[in-house]
Parts: C-alpha cells; structure tokens; sequence
C-alpha cells in the first residue's frame, strides 16, 4: 500500500450545511491532478437537504426545519446532531473508480463497520444506500464535476429520528429509518467514524493521512 494515494482526513465536528456545501464545491473546483484527495468527518445543524432530482411532495411537513435545495444525486434527507456525514472530495481517476464503484464501496464499508458488530446489512440496487432489517441506516449522494467527487453519506449513530417521519426519507413513502444506537452498538461517533475511514481507505484503495482538525469552511 506504499504506493497508494494519500487521503487527508479531516474532522470537523458540527458545521453548517450551506457553508460546508459551498466550501466542497470550492475546493472541488480549484483543485489539481496535484492536490491530495480528502475525506471530510463532521455533523450538521439540523437539516433537510434536497438533491437534484428532488420532488416537493416528498417535504411533507418540514416544519421550523430549514430545507436546502443542493447539487447531489438523489431526494430528499435529514441531517442533524447524532450523525455522522462523510464528505468524499475525492479523484475517480487517482481511485481508479467509476461512480458506481465508489456507491458500492461507500456501502460495502458502512456493512463491513456494522459486520463488525455482529449487525447484519444490505445494500440495494433500486434505492442506494445501506439497510438494517429494511431500514435505513446510511444514505448516500454524490456529485461529480471534472471527475472529481463531492457529497457523499450519511450514517445514522445516536440522533433524534423524529424528522425523518417529516418527509419521504429518499423519495420512498413509509421507510423505516435507524441508528446504531438502537442496535445495540454503544461505541462513540469518534470511534464509529476511525473505524469507517479505515473500510472507506480499504475499499478505495487510498491511505488515510493522520486527522486534523483545521477546517477549510469560512466561519
């Protein structure tokens, strides 16, 4: 793995959603063939967030909630405190990955981590992401521009669920959302996110470069 491309890990803690959007988008648009891929680790104010191909009927109630329309794939999500959000800002070229590539392995690392724990999950052709007993646990959205990504997953740890019965989580009416949490699984978001890195750096082949903490987001 010596020869492997660096990934720069940062941990964020809670951000806004909008200034971390545009700060992504930014450093996805003046990056380089020479600039170090990175993995974003972070939890955001409560959310709702919209992805391209969003359908309004799919916001039933946000409530005093705030809805962002953004540039991901996919419908709509909540984030908030308790879950952990992945940012991939990374080269399909340097991965050697196509897009569905990096969706399989964003899943295959979210089941690898709950593996672990004796969890058993799945992930579905029809509806991306990562399920628990046909509940979601982790949901995924990318964008790519020039070939490099943006956005990336969501995975729910210890939070309040209640907003996801506020909208169609995904644009399916009636899923069943989850966390870790409720599985039994009692480690911390920290440890829960060491670990994820380190499925996320075995599927795509990167080698994680030690955390820091400075973060490219303007306060």
């Amino acid at each position: 793995m010596s020869d492997a491309p660096t990934l720069l890990v940062r941990k964020l803690g809670r951000c806004s959603y909008l200034k971390t959007w545009h700060a992504m988008r930014d450093f996805t648009d003046t990056r380089s063939a020479h600039t170090a891929s990175e993995l974003w680790l972070l939890e955001h104010d409560p959310v709702f967030t919209q992805g391209q191909a969003g359908k309004p009927e799919h916001l039933l109630a946000p409530g005093d909630i705030p809805v962002v329309q953004t540039d991901r794939g996919g419908q709509v999500t909540y984030h908030g405190p308790g879950q952990l959000v992945v940012y991939l800002l990374l080269s399909l070229r340097e991965a050697g990955l196509g897009v569905r590539g990096l969706v399989s392995a964003m899943e295959n690392s979210v089941i690898a981590l709950l593996e672990q724990h004796n969890i058993q999950a799945v992930a579905r052709r029809d509806a991306p992401g990562v399920y628990v007993n046909n509940a979601k646990i982790a949901a995924l959205g990318l964008r790519v521009r020039h070939g490099y990504t943006y956005h990336g997953l969501a995975f729910n740890i210890d939070m309040d669920l209640e907003p996801f019965s506020r909208i169609n989580p995904c644009g399916y009416q009636g899923m069943a959302v989850t966390q870790v949490r409720d599985l039994g699984i009692t480690d911390s978001i920290d440890q829960l996110s060491n670990a994820l890195v380190s499925e996320l750096c075995r599927e795509t082949g990167y080698r994680a470069d030690q955390a820091v903490f400075s973060s490219p987001i303007a306060s």
